[in-house]
C-alpha cells in the first residue's frame, strides 16, 4: 500500500471505481460530470488523504479568498448568531484587503459537505476559510482533501491533519467557574446542549475538568442538556422544571442563545436571576448587554480569530513547499454584568435550596 503523500490520480480512481480522466475533471472543476459521480469521486479523495500538488507556490495580489458559511443543521449557525458571523467576517475581509485580496462569501444552508466540495473543486480561487461550527471531522476531511490552502474557524480538533483558528474553550469555562468559585459558590450547575457540535463539546469537556480542577464537586442532577435554539432551550427548561427540577445556585450556559431561553423558562416558574439562580453565558452576543438584568459572559474576539485565519491562509498560500498543521487557539475575557452578582457576600449556607415553583401568569 503506498503512503499517503505518494497517492497518484490513479489511486483515486480505482478506490472511486472511475476513470484517471473523471478524477481530473473533477478535481478541475471541468466536465459534465454528474453530482454522484462527483460525490463519489470527492470521498475517496477524503478518505485516502489525498493533497493534489501545488500548481504554484505563491499568490499573486488580487486573487481571491472564500468564506464558506456552512449551515449543515442551522442549530447553531443561525439568524440568532447573524452578528457571531458578522465579526468573523469584518476581520478576514480587513486583513484580506490589506493583504491585496478579494474576500468572496458562499453560503451552504441545509446541504450535504459533498455539494461544498464540489463548489470548490477548479474554483479559481487561492485559498478557503471555513465555518466548522457544524462540520464533523469527515466533513473537514472532505474539504481538505480537495488540496486548497484551507483553514478552519470555530472549531478545533487535536490530532486532525488540518489548520484551525478557534476559541480557547478551557480557558474560557476556567474563567467562568473559578468566578462563581469566588463568589463563595459550591453547588454549580451546566446546561449543555444534545446538539452536536465540535464547541459544544469542549466546553462540556472543559466543565468537568476544571470542576476537578478548582476542587469543586459536580452533582450530576445540575447537569441539564437542552436544545441550543432560543425557543429550544426554553421549551426544554420548561420540561425540565415541570418535573420539580431542584436548581443548583448557579449555571453555567453553553452559549448566550441558550442562557436567554433558560432564563425567561426560569422567570416564568417565579426564580429570579440573579436573586435566586446567577446565571453566566457564553459569546457575548449583543442582546446579553442590554437584556435585564444584563447576562454575565464570555468574549472572544470574532474579529481577531477572522484576522489570524487569514493571516494563516496567507502563509499557506505563499510558502514553496507543504506545511504542518497550524493551529491557533484565542483567549477569552468574562464580560461582568448583573446576572452572576447574588452572593458575592454570601456563603453556602446563606443561601436557600431553590425548587421552581408553577409557572408564572403572563400579563
Amino acid at each position: 500500500m503506498k503512503k499517503p503523500g505518494k497517492l497518484t490520480i490513479r489511486d483515486i480512481a480505482e478506490a472511486a471505481g472511475v476513470s484517471p480522466a473523471t478524477v481530473s475533471l473533477v478535481l478541475n472543476g471541468k466536465g459534465e460530470i454528474s453530482g454522484v459521480t462527483r460525490a463519489r469521486v470527492l470521498e475517496a479523495v477524503a478518505s485516502l488523504n489525498y493533497v493534489p500538488r501545488a500548481t504554484r507556490s505563491s499568490a499573486e495580489p488580487g486573487e481571491t479568498l472564500r468564506f464558506l458559511k456552512i449551515a449543515k443543521h442551522g442549530h447553531t449557525v443561525n439568524r440568532d448568531h447573524s452578528v457571531f458571523i458578522s465579526d468573523y467576517i469584518d476581520g478576514m475581509s480587513a486583513e484580506a484587503t490589506r493583504r491585496n485580496y478579494t474576500l468572496e462569501v458562499v453560503s451552504f444552508e441545509g446541504q450535504p459537505i459533498s455539494t461544498v466540495a464540489e463548489s470548490l473543486a477548479g474554483a479559481p480561487i487561492s485559498g478557503v476559510i471555513a465555518l466548522g461550527t457544524e462540520l464533523t471531522e469527515a466533513d473537514i476531511r472532505l474539504i481538505q482533501g480537495l488540496g486548497l490552502p484551507t483553514v478552519f474557524i470555530d472549531t478545533f480538533y487535536d490530532v486532525l491533519e488540518a489548520n484551525f483558528v478557534d476559541m480557547n474553550n478551557e480557558d474560557a469555562v476556567y474563567k467562568v467557574l473559578s468566578r462563581f468559585r469566588m463568589q463563595g459558590f459550591q453547588r454549580i450547575g451546566f446546561v449543555a446542549s444534545h446538539v452536536d457540535t465540535t464547541n459544544f463539546r469542549l466546553r462540556r469537556e472543559a466543565f468537568f475538568k476544571n470542576m476537578a480542577r478548582l476542587g469543586l464537586p459536580v452533582n450530576e442532577a445540575d447537569i441539564l442538556s437542552v436544545e441550543s435554539t432560543y425557543d429550544g432551550a426554553y421549551l426544554d427548561t420548561r420540561a425540565l422544571l415541570s418535573t420539580g427540577l431542584e436548581l443548583a445556585e448557579c449555571y453555567f450556559c453553553t452559549n448566550d442563545i441558550i442562557a436567554y431561553g433558560f432564563i425567561r423558562a426560569l422567570r416564568e416558574h417565579g426564580v429570579s436571576i440573579p436573586q435566586d439562580v446567577s446565571i453566566i453565558g457564553f459569546d457575548n452576543l449583543p442582546q446579553s448587554a442590554t437584556m435585564e438584568p444584563g447576562l454575565t459572559t464570555i468574549d472572544v474576539s470574532k474579529r481577531k480569530i477572522g484576522y489570524l485565519a487569514v493571516t494563516v491562509l496567507d502563509d499557506l498560500i505563499a510558502a514553496a513547499e507543504p506545511q504542518p498543521p497550524v493551529k491557533i487557539l484565542v483567549g477569552a475575557e468574562l464580560v461582568l454584568r448583573a446576572s452572576h452578582e447574588h452572593g458575592v457576600s454570601k456563603t453556602t449556607q446563606d443561601r436557600p435550596r431553590r425548587t421552581a415553583r408553577q409557572p408564572v401568569e403572563q400579563p
